[in-house]
């Protein structure tokens, strides 16, 4: 198969990893309803089936990350008080980002999922009032941005970084290493 790869998602970091890597692609966002109650891991993986499965294309890529802590998913804070909500939440605490990641090629799919443990340093009023402030937080799941000013929240993580960026690259490329070498 030789056609573009499609990605159904308006998310910036994901466009720019696959940017990064050289891999050709077009953005059309998906509207498909997400599932938000439920096993972390089987919802990122039915949230990223239903965008592939939303937008047309013979190569979809839909992918959905959710931030999860005792098996609670941390979503996109609506505002300030649950961004903070959120952030001490996670504060001192590891948690788990989880993707879902499906490949439509033609009438099939091919999905997997990947999940990196993050660990946050503990989180004074200071520099949750400073990261909140920053805005970063605002369509992010779990509130924050490990690839900007969150990398100051963070004190370790055990798997894919750039899993926590948006999009398991490594995960992507076992589905189909050919994406490489599409034009």
């Amino acid at each position: 198969m030789s056609g573009r790869l499609i990605l159904a998602s308006r998310s910036p970091q994901r466009t720019a990893i696959l940017t990064q890597l050289g891999i050709a692609h077009e953005v059309r966002p998906s509207g498909a309803p997400e599932v938000e109650e439920g096993d972390p891991e089987r919802i990122a993986l039915e949230n990223a089936r239903r965008k592939a499965d939303s937008v047309e294309g013979d190569l979809v890529l839909g992918v959905d990350t959710v931030v999860a802590l005792d098996g609670h998913i941390h979503g996109k804070p609506a505002n300030r008080a649950e961004a903070r909500g959120t952030l001490r939440a996670l504060s001192g605490r590891t948690h788990r980002v989880i993707s879902g990641v499906a490949l439509r090629v033609g009438a099939g799919t091919r999905e997997a999922t990947c999940v990196t443990d993050v660990t946050f340093r503990p989180l004074s009023d200071g520099v949750l009032d400073w990261y909140i402030a920053t805005d970063e937080w605002r369509e992010r799941a779990g509130g924050y941005a490990i690839q900007g000013r969150g990398a100051a929240l963070v004190s370790g993580i055990s798997g894919d970084y750039l899993n926590v960026v948006g999009l398991p690259v490594t995960t992507l490329l076992d589905l189909d290493p050919g994406l490489l070498f599409r034009r």
